[in-house]
C-alpha cells in the first residue's frame, strides 16, 4: 500500500499542507525543497491507497485519539478546558 508524508507550513493549524509519495524516486529530493520552503514534517506516515484518500486521512486528523487520552486525565482536561476558554474568549472566529 502506498505511503505518503505530510508537511504543514508552521503556525497554519494544518490548513496549508502538501504531501509527497514515499515510495516516488524523487521523495527525498521533494522531502528537501519542501523543508527549504518552510515546510515542517507533520504526524506520522499515512497508509492509502489513492492520494485522495490520503488526504481525507490526514484531513480528519489521526490525533483525535491522541486526545481523548489527554482529556482522560485531570490535568489533560483541565488544559484542555483553558485552551478553549482562551480560544472562545480571543479566537479569530469570535463574533461581536
Amino acid at each position: 500500500m502506498p505511503k505518503y508524508q505530510f508537511f504543514c507550513k508552521p503556525d497554519s493549524n494544518r490548513k496549508e499542507f502538501t504531501y509527497a509519495d514515499m515510495g516516488s524516486e524523487t521523495f527525498l529530493a521533494e522531502k528537501n525543497q519542501l523543508i527549504d520552503l518552510g515546510f515542517e514534517v507533520e504526524d506520522d506516515v499515512i497508509y492509502a491507497e489513492t492520494t485522495e484518500e490520503a488526504v481525507q486521512k490526514f484531513k480528519s486528523n489521526f490525533l483525535a485519539p491522541l486526545e481523548d487520552y489527554a482529556n482522560s486525565t485531570p490535568s489533560g482536561g483541565a488544559a484542555t478546558f483553558v485552551f478553549e476558554l482562551y480560544k472562545s474568549a480571543f479566537g479569530k472566529n469570535k463574533q461581536s
